[in-house]
């Protein structure tokens, strides 16, 4: 390994120039063109679209540029020492986007769920190509993707009317994170320039909209004869997610036990709907059901069957809740026709998922252990529980405060 240091003309910048080492490069046969394999080979010339041939060659690393021979002497020092090291990547023309749509995304496609991999693809289309993707892999800094932020930030949304919240900002900081780490992992850039990053800092407080005990149960009382009533009031008494509700098989439930198993869930991508697994590994557990949702399911079960004496055709899936010809129910469905319940029963609105928001709030205010609720909701952790419903500990701290001194107490009462 040797370098040395030149002067680019009379008067002209200094240069280092350092030999890194064997490296594979394809040369063409016809023009003599040397070009460097990065990642992937190419198949012709592009230059005059002659056959290329591969083999290793001896690589040079050249930077010019520098006002004095000491400033050119200290980086190629740095270089040298990386070199050594095993650390030092040569610099590559790969752009972000190409790096991120021809070879990350294909990369990561079978390690990720499905519904992760598709926001992954929206957030590279819609949010980093479009500001970033020209930059070259290899110079992409801490500061253009700061100003990435910014700029989703003010005018992010698609047609850059208006800015994207914090939340969303910071999935776009999680996917980039993710994508740049695997390029240091794959040797295309020797750092990961989203450390020196500044992504928006999370919402101390996220707004949820939640039911009281009184409007949940005057939903349930108007929404008594809709065909889906028991899926609302499965919903709202478990906790459970929409696409596991809309998954849930009559094999999962032990009715005489009064309990049912989440194995699966049911997923919309794109116009299709798709059986997946529970969103985290905790996602698989088993759920106790009070005895009004028993008796309700039961209910259930017994239209169900009248449904498919009835149909003119049924498709047997073995779904709990289905349509009437025993099809699985869209899940962006389900979510409409509880907007509509909603608005009908004249009842301050909320998204069906707010049914988990409020099962999981009036759980934690009636003084269950944040443990039983974070396995009913199947967090990944007791911490995600306490984070997202921190607006009901309050009335724990409360309720724990009269407890304790009602303790120490005891005696003077």
């Amino acid at each position: 390994m040797q370098g040395h240091i030149r002067r680019r003309g009379k008067g002209g910048s200094f240069e280092y120039i350092i030999d890194i080492g064997e490296a594979q490069a394809q040369r063409c046969g016809d023009c003599g063109r040397r070009l460097w394999v990065e990642r992937q080979p190419l198949s012709a010339c592009p230059r005059c679209g002659g056959r290329l041939e591969r083999g290793a060659e001896r690589r040079r690393q050249t930077k010019a540029g520098f006002a004095t021979r000491k400033e050119a002497q200290a980086a190629m020092n740095k270089v040298l020492a990386a070199v050594a090291e095993r650390s030092f990547v040569a610099p590559t023309k790969v752009t972000l986007e190409r790096f991120l749509t021809d070879e990350w995304l294909p990369a990561i496609e079978s390690t990720v769920r499905l519904t992760t991999y598709r926001s992954y693809v929206q957030h590279v289309k819609w949010h980093i190509a479009p500001h970033l993707g020209e930059v070259a892999l290899s110079s992409l800094s801490g500061a253009q993707i700061n100003g990435l932020y910014a700029t989703l930030a003010s005018r992010g949304r698609r047609g850059g009317e208006a800015g994207l919240s914090p939340q969303t900002v910071r999935h776009v900081h999680a996917v980039l994170h993710r994508a740049l780490r695997d390029a240091v992992r794959w040797g295309l850039i020797g750092r990961n320039p989203i450390d020196s990053a500044d992504p928006p800092r999370p919402s101390s407080s996220r707004e949820l909209h939640t039911w009281n005990p009184e409007q949940l149960e005057a939903f349930l009382a108007f929404t008594a004869s809709d065909r889906l009533h028991a899926l609302w009031q499965l919903l709202a008494l478990t906790g459970m997610r929409r696409g596991e509700a809309c998954g849930l098989r009559w094999c999962d439930c032990d009715l005489e036990q009064g309990r049912i198993a989440i194995c699966r869930a049911l997923v919309p991508v794109a116009r299709t709907v798709l059986v997946t697994e529970p969103k985290t590994a905790r996602g698989r557990r088993s759920i106790a059901l009070d005895e009004r949702t028993v008796a309700e399911l039961q209910t259930h079960a017994e239209r169900q069957v009248a449904e498919r004496e009835s149909a003119k055709s049924w498709t047997e899936t073995g779904l709990v809740f289905a349509g009437k010809d025993g099809r699985a129910l869209p899940p962006n469905s389900v979510s409409r026709c509880f907007v509509r319940a909603v608005k009908q029963a004249n009842l301050p609105q909320i998204r069906l998922h707010d049914l988990r928001h409020s099962h999981a709030t009036l759980a934690l205010r009636a003084g269950i252990h944040p443990k039983v609720v974070s396995e009913r909701l199947g967090h990944a952790t007791v911490a995600i529980t306490l984070d997202t419903y921190s607006h009901a500990i309050p009335a724990l701290e409360e309720a724990a405060a009269s407890r304790i001194a009602g303790l120490v107490f005891a005696s003077r009462r």
